[in-house]
């Protein structure tokens, strides 16, 4: 089987309120362009804010090269939801760690 890369998605921070109910810590994978289905549910949101770059950055592309972190492997986005006055919802920052598997 081919190698690729697993990205652990770490929530670091929730700005207002989270419509899923995210908190600091709570953690989602991607592996070889897959959600495994173990997983939280998955804000669309949160899924749109980090989709373009979780591409790339499967495809061994750097945080640094893609303009998200100061580390090749660690980068930080966040979901495109304003949160209040403008919405009911709230923002959640990112923590991507990207590994090699097998």
């Amino acid at each position: 089987m081919m190698a690729g890369y697993r990205v652990k998605m770490i929530v670091k921070e929730v700005r207002g309120d989270c419509a899923l109910g995210y908190k600091p810590g709570d953690v989602f994978e991607v592996e070889k362009f897959y959600i495994p289905e173990h997983q939280h549910r998955i804000c669309l949101h949160l899924l749109i804010g980090v989709s373009t770059l979780l591409v790339p950055f499967l495809k061994g592309v750097s945080a640094r090269d893609l303009g998200i972190g100061r580390e090749d492997d660690v980068g930080y986005v966040q979901c495109p939801d304003p949160g209040k006055p403008h919405t009911s919802g709230g923002t959640v920052v990112l923590e991507l760690r990207r590994e090699r598997i097998s």
